[in-house]
């Protein structure tokens, strides 16, 4: 079990990697088979229900994000982590479009995510 403050640790490890682009960072903070859920997956590609499994499609995922906006950023808003969860509410930030609230759960076994999940 990770200690609440491990999880902290992680979530703030996430938003930074993701803010830097750096996807080889963000996923390993994942296990091999995690799971990713987003409306605006399901939105951009219907076929996969809004749900992936695995890295390779995490990163496929991510890449096509980054390339499409290039200045997307997360401005963390609030962390709650307790009993292997974590909530966090961030900002979506990119010039491009309309900046949105969001919020995701990641759920870490062993100290890796296996399901991240935006609600």
């Amino acid at each position: 079990m990770s200690s609440t403050q491990e999880l902290h640790l992680l979530a703030n490890q996430w938003i930074q990697a993701f803010n830097d682009k750096n996807i080889e960072s963000l996923l390993a903070l994942y296990d091999n088979e995690a799971t990713h859920f987003s409306p605006r997956l399901k939105k951009m590609h219907p076929e996969t229900n809004g749900l992936i499994t695995g890295k390779e499609a995490m990163y496929k995922w991510w890449q096509e994000a980054f390339n499409r906006l290039p200045d997307l950023q997360y401005k963390p808003i609030h962390i709650v982590a307790e009993n292997e969860i974590i909530y966090l509410e961030y900002t979506r930030i990119t010039a491009s479009e309309e900046n949105l609230i969001i919020n995701e759960r990641l759920i870490v076994k062993n100290k890796l995510i296996v399901n991240s999940k935006v609600l």
